[in-house]
C-alpha cells in the first residue's frame, strides 16, 4: 500500500462555485470528508442517526438552533448531535469542511430542493 496523500482543501474548494453542493475529498472508516460552499440559507433539517461536524475554512457561518444560534469563523467547528434540527446559512460565501456518516443525504431527515444527490468525489 502506498503512503497517503495530503488533500488540498483549498484545491479542492476552487475546482467548484456552485453552493450548497458538497463534494466527497475523502473516506475514512464508515465516513466521508465532505466541502462545501454556502451562500445564503439552507434548509431546517436533523439528522436522525449520525452527528455532523462543520469547521469554517473561510468566511463567516451561523447554524441556527430552535433555540438560539451560533456564529462561527474561520477556524471554528461546531458538532451537532443526531436528532438536532438545524439550519445553516452564511451572508456571504463562506467554505466549510463537513464530516457525515458515508451516504448521509446533506438534508437529513428532510428532503428539499437543497437536496444533493449522488456526491461527487473530488
Amino acid at each position: 500500500m502506498s503512503a497517503p496523500r495530503a488533500i488540498h482543501l483549498s484545491e479542492k474548494l476552487a475546482s467548484f462555485s456552485d453552493h450548497w453542493n458538497p463534494r466527497i475529498v475523502g473516506r475514512y472508516n464508515d465516513s466521508e470528508l465532505r466541502v462545501v460552499k454556502l451562500s445564503g440559507e439552507f434548509s431546517w433539517h436533523a439528522h436522525d442517526a449520525t452527528d455532523e461536524l462543520f469547521l469554517v475554512i473561510q468566511g463567516v457561518m451561523h447554524i441556527d438552533f430552535r433555540d438560539g444560534s451560533q456564529r462561527l469563523q474561520q477556524g471554528d467547528a461546531i458538532i451537532v448531535p443526531s436528532g438536532v434540527e438545524h439550519r445553516p446559512r452564511a451572508d456571504a460565501e463562506c467554505h466549510v469542511l463537513l464530516m457525515d456518516r458515508a451516504g448521509e443525504p446533506n438534508t437529513g431527515n428532510t428532503p428539499s430542493a437543497l437536496t444533493a444527490g449522488d456526491l461527487e468525489a473530488i
